[in-house]
This record gives C-alpha cells, structure tokens and sequence, in this order.
C-alpha cells in the first residue's frame, strides 16, 4: 500500500487516540485475543467474511475444511464444488473462484502454504506482499497480520473507519485505505488489536451509522462530532442535551 503522501502531514485534530482506546476498554472490557490460526486459515476466513456476519463465516469456513482434506485439494476441485462448500456464507459463487486464485498464487509463489515469514517483514512490506494477491484489499491483509501474526497492524473496516472520522482521529475525507496507516501511526507497540476490536463494538453499538446514541457514549465529552448530533449539550453531564 506504497503511497505518495506522509502520515505525519495527514492527521486528525481529534483527541490522542490511546485515550480513545483507554476509554473505550474501561467501557466494554479489554478484547479476548484466544489463541491465532495459521495465518493462511486466517486469509481464507477474512476472504468468507466479506459481506456476511461472523457466524455464517465460521459456517461456511468449517464446511470448507471439512469437505476438503487440505488447500491442494480446494485448488483441485471444481469451482462449483468449492462454491457449494461455502454456500452458507453468501456470495459462494463469487468467493469460490477468488479462494482458488488466492491459494494457486500463494502455492506459486512460496511452494506452499506457510505465511509466516510475512511475520518477518516490515508491516507495509507484508501488507503490499498480501495485497498482490488478486481480491485482497488492505483490510484484509491488515486482519491477518494482526490476528494472524500478531503484527502492529489497523484494519479498518466500515465501523472502524466511520468511528475513527467523527473523532476526527482521520483528517475530512480519508478513504478506509488511507486511515490503515494513518491509525497504525498513533497507536503506541501492542495495542492496535483492542483498538481494533473496541471500535467495531463501539460502532455497532453506540456509534452507530445512522443515529449514533451520543448521551451515551463515553466519549462524548472529547467527540468532535457530538454536537452535531445532540445540538447543544453539556459535557458535566455526560452529553445529555441542555433545556432551552
């Protein structure tokens, strides 16, 4: 994800984005990290997980497994079969063809299947390495190296990216490619997992797309975008809205 643009001249005005995480941890608890499948298990997952919710990703993820006995034989296997394998997580007959492509060109270009020496690269080097793959974008490639691998890695997907703006932890107008980087600057060693995970929930439950419930949101005291939600309001009482 090579750009020709400098993270320290495209940052937001927004709170320091370690308190951001601080308070988002003492509100929904620190994220389980459990313990990371190989980071390939991990790729095609992320693939499944496009368009569909967490549950139907592990269905279709375990069918996958259990109707082939290893990647050579996805690789192998007609597309259709393939398709019918996943066909609980939607889009079968899209992903079907992209999973094969993925696998054929990671056999091609390492003899196999093993990922872990992207663990070695620079977090860009690997990203860019994930990303020559056909079908996957920096989100993807920032899930497995972090839950994969265990890198410093931000993915950014639509809660992260539209909690990340209203805080202005993004200057106006950053795409969700851009703000992998830009995030991933501010955040201090170890702590881009919680900050990812906190941000989804986050999103999905208070910061929310439509009608975010700003009075109670802790972070409503330090949000730029508050007031433009609430009107005007007092922060010693935790965003409730003023009477006129």
């Amino acid at each position: 994800m090579s750009t020709d643009w400098t993270v320290e001249d495209a940052t937001g005005d927004g709170p320091p984005i370690v308190e951001v995480v601080e308070a988002l941890r003492a509100c929904y608890g620190t994220p389980d990290r459990g313990d990371p499948e190989p980071p390939i298990d991990g790729l095609i997952a992320t693939i499944l997980s496009q368009n569909t919710s967490d549950i139907n990703t592990e269905r279709s993820f375990r069918s996958l497994k259990q109707r082939f006995p290893d990647w050579d034989a996805v690789i192998d296997a007609p597309v259709s079969e393939v398709a019918d394998a996943i066909r609980s997580g939607g889009l079968a007959d899209r992903k079907a063809p992209r999973i094969q492509a993925v696998l054929r060109a990671i056999r091609d270009r390492t003899g196999g299947y093993d990922l872990s020496f992207l663990g070695a690269m620079e977090i860009e080097e690997a990203r860019d390495w994930l990303m020559a793959l056909n079908g996957v974008g920096p989100k993807t490639a920032s899930c497995v190296l972090m839950f994969n691998l265990g890198r410093d890695a931000m993915p950014v997907d639509t809660h992260v990216h539209r909690v990340a703006a209203r805080l202005h932890l993004l200057p106006p107008g950053t795409s969700a490619e851009r703000a992998h980087a830009i995030l991933e600057a501010q955040l201090p060693p170890g702590m881009a997992h919680d900050a990812h995970l906190l941000m989804i929930r986050h999103g999905r439950e208070t910061c929310t797309a439509r009608r975010p419930r700003c009075a109670d949101c802790v972070l409503v005291h330090c949000c730029p975008s508050a007031p433009l939600f609430l009107g005007a309001f007092d922060t010693s009482t935790n965003g409730a809205e003023i009477s006129s």
